[in-house]
């Protein structure tokens, strides 16, 4: 296999666009795969996580094989980045949208024909992790593809579970047949680790730039409507998981609300959950139950704290901008001008 071989962009002077064969990864061969492909992450004030986060890329990828698109750390991140051997892009905080940032980035690297899109606070599980993710591009009829996220070290019980439960131990791969079983789930992605097909993301007409967040799964909905299939790669293995307060709970859900508020079709493609929330909660008291018991009243009243700002959320055209702002997550995303 010969060296990977790279281009200056004529619009981006220093930065490059990448050919490096998938079959190169951990050494070994993946049958029938010759795609290139590139790691983006986009960051801020990501110095606390580069420890853990940059060893475990690095024991996977090259370090030309990394984009870092970084919205003006002030910590030394874009340092940290360039000394790592990773190609950075610089653009102003202000700017940053979930979707239309990660669009973006996979202009700056038009020759990558798999597209790996990371958090800067994942930690990949082993040297093995992205191989194991892009195998199932084998299918040419995949066109997106995420992993499973694990509980980072010390993870609290109600920490562990949301991750235990969401990403289960068995790989998946869905098709739009998937929503009679599934419902809204179907379309379930998460860009904290995940992967596309170019010409497929192309086609849907890339992440979508308006939305407060869940770029990843209206995306992947718009694959599987577009015929495409979307894969759950269990083996591909990440360490990624928050210890919300209740506050931050309630912003999170009051967000999931807009965004099926505004994207109101994939509640009408897909339907809903399909009850998911009700054996979340059940499954959730029973492994309190045997793991912390005395987390239950806690998470007994997240429940209620979610449920409210989900309700919220979905009511958000009868909020004022301001309300929605104090209310939100993602506050700056209501103070942003529209984007086409």
């Amino acid at each position: 296999m010969t060296c990977p071989q790279l281009c200056t962009l004529s619009s981006m002077p220093g930065i490059s666009c990448f050919y490096r064969h998938i079959a190169g990864f951990s050494g070994s061969t993946t049958p029938g795969l010759t795609h290139t492909t590139c790691v983006i992450v986009p960051t801020l004030n990501a110095a606390k996580d580069w420890p853990l986060f940059a060893p475990a890329l690095l024991a996977c990828v090259q370090p030309e094989q990394v984009l870092i698109v970084d919205s003006e750390s002030t910590d030394g991140t874009p340092d940290l980045a360039r000394a790592a051997g990773f190609h950075v892009h610089t653009i102003e905080r202000s700017g940053f949208n979930h979707g239309g940032t990660r669009q973006m980035a996979a202009g700056l690297v038009p020759d990558a024909e798999i597209l790996i899109y990371m958090t800067q606070d994942a930690v990949l599980s082993g040297p093995d992790v992205l191989r194991s993710l892009l195998a199932v591009f084998a299918d040419p009829q995949v066109a997106a593809a995420c992993g499973r996220q694990l509980p980072r070290h010390g993870a609290t019980a109600i920490e562990a579970h949301a991750r235990i439960f969401n990403y289960p131990a068995i790989s998946e791969t869905r098709t739009l047949e998937s929503r009679a079983r599934l419902g809204v789930k179907a379309a379930f992605l998460s860009n904290s680790l995940a992967a596309y097909r170019r010409s497929a993301l192309m086609q849907v007409g890339h992440f979508p730039a308006n939305v407060i967040f869940g770029e990843d799964m209206v995306t992947a909905a718009r694959l599987l409507l577009e015929g495409y299939k979307v894969a759950y790669v269990a083996e591909a293995g990440i360490y990624h998981s928050h210890a919300y307060t209740m506050t931050q709970e309630f912003k999170r859900h009051f967000d999931i609300g807009v965004l099926h508020s505004r994207e109101r079709w994939l509640l009408d493609e897909f339907g809903g959950a399909g009850g998911e929330g009700k054996r979340f909660v059940l499954s959730e008291l029973n492994y309190l139950r045997k793991h912390d018991p005395w987390q239950i009243p806690s998470a007994l009243m997240r429940t209620a704290i979610k449920l409210l700002g989900y309700r919220l959320g979905r009511k958000e055209a009868h909020l004022s901008p301001s309300v929605k702002r104090h209310l939100s997550l993602y506050s700056k995303y209501w103070t942003q001008p529209p984007q086409a």
